[in-house]
């Protein structure tokens, strides 16, 4: 199998912004890989390192189970991290539907992904336009400036 297509990214909300994108096939195996952009992007010994590869992993196999980037497609996986937080996002073939913050039942196998993504992530949200989805979650690190806008 081919390497990711790793590429940095201009960008970024403070000075020493660092973005990191990664477009894959949208199959199961590649879920494993976005978490590696997580890797290559924060390294394991980030604070945030395991939720943000947890929440990573949610949203690659939610692009892959239920979008048409499982359909022969691809999704992009970016990860942009500053001093002060890591944004993720997920942009995938698209659905019929929106993303669906889902309650499931206690015996349900499935349906947790975006409930996991609200209960962690400090803020996230969705995109639709033009057959494309990106879903992003971010997470805080440290305090934030006075003034910074959440």
């Amino acid at each position: 199998m081919a390497a990711p297509d790793f590429h940095r990214v201009d960008g970024g909300d403070e000075p020493g912004a660092r973005d990191l994108a990664v477009r894959l096939p949208g199959i199961p195996s590649q879920v494993s890989r976005a978490r590696g952009l997580v890797t290559a992007a924060l390294g394991r010994d980030h604070p945030l390192y395991d939720d943000v590869a947890l929440l990573t992993s949610e949203l690659a196999t939610n692009a892959v189970l239920h979008t048409r980037s499982g359909s022969g497609g691809s999704f992009t996986v970016t990860v942009t991290s500053s001093e002060t937080l890591v944004r993720v996002y997920v942009s995938d073939g698209g659905s019929d539907g929106p993303p669906c913050v889902c309650r499931t039942g206690a015996q349900s196998t499935t349906g947790r992904g975006l409930p996991l993504i609200e209960a962690l992530s400090h803020r996230w949200g969705f995109t639709r336009q033009e057959g494309t989805t990106t879903v992003w979650f971010e997470l805080l690190q440290g305090r934030m400036p006075a003034g910074l806008a959440v």
